[in-house]
Formats: structure tokens, C-alpha cells, sequence
């Protein structure tokens, strides 16, 4: 970490030294796989599953940058898997993760490059002309906290959307705006939305805001190669009042695509969908997929290709109160599958 005084900017620098990722191994044999799989709401002790709770991305210049917590159970295998969002995006995590299972089963051979067992590439030549390194990041020593804290009890649940109910949303959502560019995706994040802003009880007139993450590996000309470890992302906004979001759905569904849309066709047609179920280390074929304490605050969304062909798997992160009124709403509920 370098502090620059004449500009009061701030370097941050992650020395490779070759020391390996960080392994742990822990026991829970008093704990089910239906005990996560059954609550309504995901259970707290799943944030045990994961180390290095609390601990923010700047840290890496002194902590470990990958954990691996292998948790035991009565009767499965929970793997938790810490990464600094820094130096590693989504695609870059579950290329390594599904290559590491691979390697583990006896699939890979890590001497042979292969489309599923790229080498990791480190260079960041490919951003000349785009970004300028070092980064400065404007900074006063007292707004950098120590660890991240959540001001508000929060709770977690799973909606799942099966394919048939996907299709219907996305048929609607377009048929209201005559036009078939409304995405999955998009229709679903937009059906989420109405719910979330209903059921917090907004007044007509506040601010509203969608914010979304997005891949950029196809944007950047030429695109960035398959196997390059890093993080390229977009964040896309949506900015409006809570009253628009009570419009029609296709409405809000299509606020979402003119977001994305900006990011041209080509990222909209690439925005890609994690094999989160495609792994194995031999223990079987894994069955859910749940996140960690990082990076959670009140209206989180995090989606996943659910286990079910075409399906989806949204972890919504909101406050008891929220979820529990969503619960209750029927014309949000109508599209779930219980």
C-alpha cells in the first residue's frame, strides 16, 4: 500500500510471493443437509461455512487472497470458497473451481491445456490505451473501516423460478411493450424488483435504484482471452421512482434492458450464466449453491442457473419484515415455485 500526499490518492500492490491459497477443514456433524436446504430462510450457521467474515477486498495486501473451508457434515460435504473480489470476478472463480474439481476426480490432466483446463493468464497488457496503472484511489484515513459491518439485522431466502413460470413472465413482459428484446433474465430481475420496492412500503415519489453487474470480457476490443484471471465488470443503473415501479411489468423489465443495452448486443448475447452445478470432487453431484456473509446489505440480489434445465435460483438478502410481506403478495408468489 502506497500513499501518495501530493495528490491524496492511495496504490494498492499484491506482491505474488508464491504462498498458496489457505485451507481449512472443519466438522459439523450436528448439522443436516436439510437443515440448510429446509428453513424458509437460510439459516445463519451457513456463514460459519465461510472464512473470513468481515474481512474487506484492501485487506489482501496482508491476507490470504483465496480460502478454502472444506466443512464436513452428518451427511454431505459443504465447500466455502473465499476469494477477493479484487483480483478474481465471477467467471474467473467457477473456471477455476470447476477445473479444480475436474483435476480432483481424475477428469483434467493440469499438464494439458484444454478448454476446460486453461492456464490462468496474469497479464494486464490488454487494458493499455483503457486503463492507466497504478490505479489512485481517492482516500482519507477515516473512511477506511476495518471490517465491513451490516447496520440492520438481515435474512436470506431462495426464490426459485422454474423454466415454465420463467417463460410465462417473459412472454408477458414483452407482450406489454411489443417487442421480443426482454430477456429471461431481465423479466425476472424486473418481477423481483416490483416486490421488493412494493413490500418496503416506499412512498410514490422516492428515489429508486437497480443496480446490476455485468460482465465486460466481449466488450473489450479485442475481447479478453478465455483464460484471463481478473475482474471485468460493468455495474449498470437504473434510476427511477418507486411509483414507476409499480407500472406493468414489462415497463420495469425494460428499464433494466436499456441498462444492459448500453453495454451493446454483443455483451447482452454474452452475459454469461455460471456452471454452478457442472462440479464434483467425487463426493456427487452437488445440489445447492449458497453464499457467504461478504458482500451482503439490504436488497442484494445474487442469481445462479438453478439445478433444473433453464431455471433460476435468486438469493434475495432483505430485512425479515421484507421478506415476510413478500411472502405475502400474491402476484409475486403466483410466479415462484414453492
Amino acid at each position: 500500500m502506497v500513499e501518495n500526499d501530493d495528490d491524496k490518492t492511495i496504490v494498492f500492490f499484491l506482491e505474488c510471493n508464491n504462498l498458496g491459497a489457505k485451507f481449512v477443514h472443519a466438522v459439523a456433524d450436528d448439522v443436516n443437509v436439510a437443515d440448510i436446504l429446509e428453513p424458509t430462510y437460510v439459516p445463519d450457521i451457513v456463514n460459519s461455512f465461510f472464512s473470513m467474515n468481515g474481512v474487506l477486498n484492501y485487506l489482501g495486501i496482508s491476507k490470504p487472497l483465496l480460502v478454502v473451508q472444506v466443512t464436513e457434515l452428518a451427511d454431505g460435504i459443504f465447500i466455502g470458497c473465499t476469494l477477493n473480489h479484487c483480483i478474481a470476478d465471477g467467471t474467473s472463480f467457477w473456471h477455476f473451481f470447476n477445473t479444480w474439481s475436474g483435476i480432483s476426480r481424475g477428469d483434467i490432466d493440469p499438464t494439458v491445456p484444454t478448454s476446460q483446463s486453461l492456464p490462468p493468464i496474469f497479464q494486464r497488457s490488454f487494458f493499455d490505451g483503457i486503463i492507466n496503472f497504478p490505479i489512485h484511489i481517492p482516500f482519507h484515513h477515516s473512511e477506511i473501516p476495518n471490517e465491513r459491518s451490516i447496520s440492520s439485522p438481515l435474512k436470506q431466502r431462495i426464490f426459485h423460478f422454474s423454466k415454465e413460470k420463467i417463460a410465462h413472465l417473459k412472454a408477458k413482459a414483452n407482450a406489454e411493450m411489443g417487442t421480443n428484446n426482454i430477456s429471461s433474465p431481465q423479466t425476472v430481475m424486473g418481477h423481483l424488483w416490483q416486490s421488493m420496492v412494493r413490500n418496503q412500503h416506499c412512498s410514490t415519489n422516492q428515489e429508486v435504484h437497480f443496480r446490476l453487474t455485468l460482465g465486460t470480457r466481449q466488450r473489450i476490443q479485442p475481447p479478453l482471452p478465455e483464460g484471463y484471471l481478473g475482474t471485468a465488470v460493468f455495474v449498470g443503473n437504473v434510476t427511477t421512482t418507486a411509483g414507476n415501479v409499480e407500472h406493468e411489468l414489462g415497463w420495469v423489465a425494460s428499464q433494466i434492458n436499456k441498462a444492459i443495452a448500453s453495454q451493446t448486443a454483443e455483451v447482452m448475447r454474452n452475459s454469461s450464466w455460471f456452471n454452478v452445478y457442472g462440479n464434483g470432487f467425487g463426493w456427487g453431484r452437488p445440489i445447492v449453491v449458497r453464499t457467504g456473509f461478504a458482500n451482503k446489505y439490504d436488497g442484494k440480489l445474487a442469481v445462479f442457473s438453478g439445478i433444473e434445465e433453464e431455471s433460476m435460483d435468486f438469493e434475495a438478502c432483505l430485512s425479515l419484515e421484507t421478506l415476510q410481506a413478500m411472502a405475502e403478495d400474491a402476484e409475486f408468489m403466483e410466479a415462484l415455485d414453492i
